[in-house]
This record gives C-alpha cells, sequence and structure tokens, in this order.
C-alpha cells in the first residue's frame, strides 16, 4: 500500500511550503494576478487564506487537519473565474509541485482532485 497523499507531498510542513509557493506563483502570473495581489495590501485576509488552502489541502489529501472554511462554490461565488485562469492556476499549482520534486505519481492524485473540484469553481 502507498503513502497516503498528504505525506507524499511532505505533511504539513510540505503542503504550506507549497501554498505559499503557489499563492507567491499566481501573484507573478500576469493571467491571474490581479486576482491575487491586492491580498498584500491585507496580509491578515492573505493568512486566513494560506490556512485555509493548507487546511483543505491537508483534509483532502488524508492529513488530520480539520477545514474550516466555506464550500467551493460559495468561496469562489461572484467571482466569474474563467476556465483560462483556472487552467493557469493549476499550470502555477503544478509547477510548484516540480520545484519541490513532487513525484509525477503524486502530481497525478493531484491533478485528480483539482479536476474535481474544477466545477464547482468556475464561473460561479
Amino acid at each position: 500500500m502507498s503513502e497516503p497523499l498528504f505525506e507524499r507531498l511532505g505533511g504539513t510542513e510540505g503542503i504550506t511550503k507549497i501554498v505559499d509557493d503557489v499563492i507567491e506563483a499566481h501573484m507573478n502570473n500576469p493571467a491571474v494576478s490581479a486576482r491575487f495581489l491586492p491580498y498584500k495590501e491585507t496580509p491578515e485576509v492573505l493568512s486566513v487564506i494560506k490556512k485555509h488552502s493548507v487546511d483543505f489541502f491537508s483534509a483532502g489529501s488524508g492529513g488530520p487537519a480539520v477545514y474550516g472554511g466555506r464550500d467551493m462554490p460559495e468561496a469562489h461565488q461572484g467571482m466569474n473565474i474563467s476556465p483560462e485562469e483556472y487552467m493557469h492556476v493549476m499550470d502555477d499549482i503544478f509547477g510548484v509541485l516540480t520545484k519541490h520534486q513532487i513525484d509525477q505519481d503524486t502530481q497525478n492524485d493531484v491533478l485528480a482532485i483539482l479536476w474535481s473540484i474544477k466545477g464547482m469553481i468556475i464561473a460561479k
């Protein structure tokens, strides 16, 4: 039996580093930066977003965290995220996973999760 996805992503510490790097990548990605750069002005809000992201991926990957944020449709309500923006966000995530030397099978498992929530996020 293989390690749980949570462990393959480096546990809480690894997922935290991944989330930090992903948000930084989004802020540097011209296709989606406008959605993320304003959070630099409100570090307390950015901190909550990062915590919710870490908890979401930790809980969803078999870790001990409990996600206490809003569900995906509610969290993205009114954002009208396009399919193209979603793909840019996914590209950023996979760039960071590669940077962190996450193996291909683990990346495929992350892809399956991201693909499964796509409909809850796009055009909401």
